[in-house]
């Protein structure tokens, strides 16, 4: 089990590092550039080509059903969650085979929408709950797949 950030922009490196302690798991960081981000020995960096969609091409190879992935991309999290894995949004929001498709639905509106005009701002600031928010759900997920696991054997 392990735990992969789609770290370009992500504003809870910190937080997926705290739970992550908790529970022993690898924590992989992949982006497109170097980074700054939280010094441990569960965490470890990867930096992909500058391409489009490299880092989510090296996160969905290697992605299985007992993984987690925190991402907001919705593309990048459909393939994860083809794969099995669970997926959580850095707002704590988790997208599943019951979500996926909707998502990718808003997200297809949206960016149609953003293309002819009718929207003009980006996505709400991250505040303070959401961090909170994504803590509790990272940590309900990452026992929940434990649990899953210990069933398997």
């Amino acid at each position: 089990m392990q735990i992969f950030v789609d770290a370009d922009a992500c504003p809870v490196k910190d937080e997926v590092v705290r739970v992550a302690q908790r529970h022993a798991l690898p924590v992989l960081l992949v982006s497109n550039s170097w980074m700054r981000g939280p010094d441990h020995p569960l965490v470890q960096r990867f930096t992909v080509d500058n391409l489009p969609d490299a880092a989510d091409d090296w996160i969905a190879e290697r992605v299985t059903n007992r993984d987690v992935v925190v991402t907001s991309d919705i593309p990048l999290a459909a393939r994860c969650v083809a794969k099995g894995a669970k997926v959580l949004r850095p707002t704590g929001k988790s997208l599943g085979e019951g979500s996926i498709s909707l998502a990718v639905a808003m997200r297809d509106l949206h960016t149609h929408l953003r293309e002819t005009g009718e929207i003009t701002s980006g996505p709400a600031p991250f505040k303070k709950h959401d961090r909170s928010r994504f803590l509790d759900a990272l940590e309900t997920t990452v026992q929940a797949i434990k649990r899953r696991i210990a069933l398997t054997y």
